[in-house]
């Protein structure tokens, strides 16, 4: 029997950020300088698949520093850590190694800039997940104030209107920080701004590829982790490009075929922190079904790469 033809538009950039493939080569480099276990506070990056492949390895990972031994070394997770991390780990004389996203430390770092010049922050990010807890506890409580909507903006109780700046968490949906950002501006017009976007440039490209494709497929498939907000809001990018069915997956076994049934076009793509072989695992599952025709829609080309610390590779 034939199989129905269908047609897989993959979009590109997707998958691995240079942030996540620093922060894995971090774990993957200190097991190999200091030998299993190495201690990882928080999932590395969010993805299952990683996380349990850098297990087996001998990476150990735990959610607060105090179930780290001070004997091994402990990796701070790509999300970045609130300032008493790495201040707690230092009174402890641990060896601790940081593999946050350079891109996160930069909000990190603009968020102190503010602070010493005695403005008060608001953060557009979610309530909750690291990269916020991080950038948040970067400052004593009170001087960065949370948002994740434009709704949020009226209920802000801020000290001064007048002495106020913003950032943003690098993973969030370009268009609906775009109404934040307005949202603040039009209650508060003198509110400072990153010099550069906090939307990391990976998010901002996954995005457009998914917008590109969007008229072109009957559905979107978006392989990423529940707890990954970059590919949430890849999910949630389809669904307002029109979308019928978007929908995130884990890898092929988590396909809805019955949900795809009809289906000539589907899009797919990958949040910052899932790797390729995923998305191959799901193109041979395609390819079992149907009459498989695959389209690349590329829409930015990435050639970006951060370095990893000292501390784990060998002297030049």
């Amino acid at each position: 029997m034939p199989k129905p033809p269908l047609t897989l538009y993959l979009a590109a950039p997707r998958g691995f950020c240079a942030g996540v493939d620093r922060a894995i080569k971090i774990v993957e480099m200190a097991l190999a300088k200091f030998g299993p276990p190495v201690y990882v506070r928080h999932e590395i990056v969010h993805n299952k698949f990683v996380v349990d492949g850098l297990r087996e390895k001998g990476a150990v990972f735990v959610e607060e520093l105090d179930e780290c031994p001070v004997d091994r070394p402990v990796v701070f997770s790509a999300h970045g850590v609130p300032k008493s991390v790495p201040e707690e780990a230092a009174r402890r004389n641990m060896l601790a190694v940081d593999a946050t996203c350079p891109l996160v430390t930069k909000v990190h770092i603009e968020t102190a800039r503010h602070n010493e010049n005695g403005l008060q922050i608001v953060m557009i990010g979610h309530a909750g997940h690291p990269e916020t807890v991080g950038t948040m506890g970067q400052l004593p409580p009170g001087e960065v104030l949370l948002v994740e909507t434009a709704a949020d903006v009226a209920g802000l109780q801020v000290r001064d209107p007048g002495k106020l700046a913003y950032v943003t968490q690098t993973t969030l949906s370009v268009d609906d920080t775009a109404d934040v950002v307005a949202a603040l501006e039009a209650r508060f017009p003198s509110i400072e701004g990153p010099h550069k976007e906090d939307i990391c440039y990976a998010t901002t490209n996954r995005q457009a590829a998914v917008k590109a494709i969007a008229p072109k497929i009957d559905a979107l498939l978006v392989i990423g982790a529940p707890n990954s907000s970059n590919s949430l809001r890849l999910v949630e990018v389809g669904e307002k490009a029109g979308c019928r069915y978007a929908q995130l997956i884990g890898r092929a076994a988590d396909i809805d075929w019955r949900a795809l049934e009809g289906a000539a076009a589907v899009g797919l793509t990958a949040g910052a922190s899932a790797p390729e072989l995923l998305v191959e695992e799901v193109k041979a599952a395609f390819a079992e079904r149907f009459d498989l025709t695959v389209e690349l829609v590329e829409t930015a080309q990435e050639r970006i790469a951060f370095r990893v610390p000292r501390i784990v590779r060998e002297p030049a």
